[in-house]
């Protein structure tokens, strides 16, 4: 009998660690954040989401400020080629466009404030995350790296959740 008891704890602490691995693994994976990684390293991002007609129009146009690692993801229903520019936008921004699977595939690095240039995805994406204008160089942000968010469908992301 002791030996069956030792089995069941083992058993028991086994199943414990893994809904805790499995818990804590989905909790990094939420609407509300962007994880971002690549040869750089790693960061994270909370995102106010931008996925319908009116909230990509606005977008952060007339913010003076944004947090440090707070930014804005804009999720389209399929991905097609896109261009930005920063009419109204009062604060630089780095501005990543990112494939249906994840991968980051252009960055325009510190676009100017109340500019009507427009800046292009050069090719299909499904994702645009805007962060604070220097944050990508800074950190090392290039092609390539991944994002990792719910709005990704997981069976093609490259860092799924």
């Amino acid at each position: 009998m002791g030996s069956s008891f030792k089995k069941l704890k083992v058993f028991s602490v086994s199943v414990i660690w893994l809904c805790a691995w499995a818990f804590v693994a989905n909790a990094a994976c939420s609407a509300e954040h962007a994880q971002i990684r690549g040869a750089w390293g790693e960061a994270r991002f909370s995102v106010e989401i931008a996925d319908d007609p009116a909230e990509r129009g606005r977008g952060l146009m007339n913010r003076e400020t944004l947090p440090q690692f707070s930014g804005m993801l804009f999720v389209y229903d399929r991905p097609q080629p896109l261009s930005f520019w920063m009419e109204n936008t009062l604060i630089p921004l780095d501005i990543l466009f990112i494939r249906d699977d994840g991968t980051v595939h252009r960055i325009h690095y510190n676009a100017t404030p109340m500019d009507r240039t427009p800046l292009p995805s050069d090719g299909p994406v499904q994702f645009v995350l805007e962060i604070n204008g220097g944050m990508a160089q800074q950190m090392g942000i290039g092609l390539g790296s991944e994002l990792r968010h719910p709005a990704i469908d997981q069976t093609i992301a490259v860092w799924p959740c």
